[in-house]
């Protein structure tokens, strides 16, 4: 059952959802001082890019202030931010689900809604816990939040009310999936699209009823994905770029029809990093196997993948930021990478961090990275050497949700707590 607990003097809500046209706008047109709604996994055009003020050299000289911290449940969830509102997914007391949405200014809680749901997942993923662990998404009016056990549930964002829910398990007749709802939702003009049900699912965002459903794993224990998808332009085709447990595909927006598809080895089905584009490529890295870059092609007969250049580097859960034909990422192996797309070389790997995870975000020539440490590292991005230009501690907890940046603003989800700091 679901409740719903409201605050008064409720603020306006003021964000913008952004179609897949208004997205690249966005990153090209944007004026420096715009606070951007960081509004789904990965920021608004979905690979790590902040399109915000010029960030400052470091964080001394009090330039990063704590301006408010709350405490809440555990939680893997990375938050939304809106331009007056933060909004935090969390699991509570091992038995319910919890969304939150707080005045952006002061933390101050302006509604909640919970519902019964958690799940215990298993093996070597129970040593970090088994709370909620999927980004939510906003497209300007709601909010689409996926809970561990396949439940996918649309609010209002200005209320906490619900819209409409769908639990994919038990329409669907599907196993529970083992390591819980991991996908970021992602949403698409009139569609919200999930890996969930042991699918592959388009769904209208406004009903909550299936499109069509495509990618049928069975869920379970071997299936139901761990990243999340993409919607790019390949061979001039506007598209959905899915990884599951053991493929990489291309899947058509309008049916749901597999494009192009190949295998993706990785020790037990572990491809976790949201695939990104260079030019006609994908670059993913897979944990027990390889970096590599695909490369696909649209010919007069359909479409062509192929295997192109393949790198000993092991990926982990960090999803990749790519900046002057250069992806970096953070490794299997706890180091920070640099590799050079066209060619698969590795310019250089840096020294053991101490951490096993790092979010990436980037401006410019610049990263910011979150670790699971509770540190806040700058790094240029250079090609030539592994530089850190500066670091602090944010955090005393783990923190292994994704950061938000907004405006001058960093936003930090710790295990149990939102933290929101100015950046001047």
């Amino acid at each position: 059952m679901i409740t719903l607990a409201l605050t008064s003097g409720l603020l306006s809500l003021l964000g913008f959802g952004l179609s897949d046209d208004d997205v690249q706008k966005t990153a090209e047109t944007l004026t420096t001082d715009a606070p951007v709604d960081w509004n789904q996994w990965r920021g608004p055009v979905r690979d790590g890019t902040f399109t915000g003020p010029t960030w400052p050299e470091g964080f001394g000289d009090a330039r990063l202030k704590l301006q408010w911290r709350v405490e809440l449940g555990e939680s893997y969830a990375g938050p939304i931010v809106t331009a007056d509102r933060v909004f935090s997914v969390e699991t509570r007391d091992e038995t319910h689900e919890v969304v939150r949405a707080l005045d952006r200014r002061t933390g101050h809680e302006l509604w909640k809604i919970e519902w019964e749901g958690a799940m215990k997942v298993p093996f070597f993923a129970a040593r970090n816990g088994s709370w909620v662990r999927s980004t939510p998404a906003f497209d300007g009016q709601r909010l689409y939040v996926a809970g561990m056990c396949d439940l996918l549930v649309c609010l209002d964002a200005k209320t906490g009310e619900v819209v409409w829910r769908v639990d994919f398990s038990e329409d669907q007749g599907t196993d529970l999936p083992a390591f819980g709802f991991v996908c970021s939702p992602l949403v698409v003009g009139d569609a919200v699209y999930v890996q969930a049900g042991g699918a592959f699912v388009k769904l209208n965002k406004e009903t909550g009823k299936e499109i069509w459903r495509s990618l049928g794993d069975g869920g379970g224990m071997n299936g139901s994905a761990f990243a999340s998808p993409v919607r790019v332009t390949l061979g001039g085709v506007p598209q959905l770029v899915v990884q599951s447990r053991t493929h990489l595909q291309g899947v058509s927006e309008s049916e749901g029809a597999v494009l192009w598809r190949m295998q993706t080895p990785s020790f037990r089905g572990m491809n976790i990093l949201t695939p990104i584009v260079f030019d006609e490529g994908i670059f993913t890295a897979a944990y027990g196997a390889r970096a590599r870059l695909l490369n696909v092609s649209r010919l007069e007969a359909g479409w062509n993948i192929e295997a192109g250049w393949q790198n000993s580097t092991q990926g982990y859960m960090t999803s990749p930021v790519i900046i002057d034909e250069h992806a970096y990422l953070f490794t299997r192996a706890n180091r920070f990478t640099c590799i050079h797309l066209p060619t698969g070389e590795t310019c250089w790997t840096s020294p053991p961090t101490g951490d096993s995870y790092w979010s990436l975000v980037r401006q410019g020539d610049r990263i910011l990275a979150l670790a699971d440490s509770g540190r806040l590292y700058l790094l240029r991005a250079n090609p030539e050497s592994y530089q850190v230009l500066d670091q602090a501690g944010v955090s005393e907890q783990e923190t292994w949700a994704h950061l938000a940046m907004s405006g001058r603003e960093i936003f930090i989800r710790e295990l149990t707590g939102l933290a929101a700091y100015s950046w001047q």
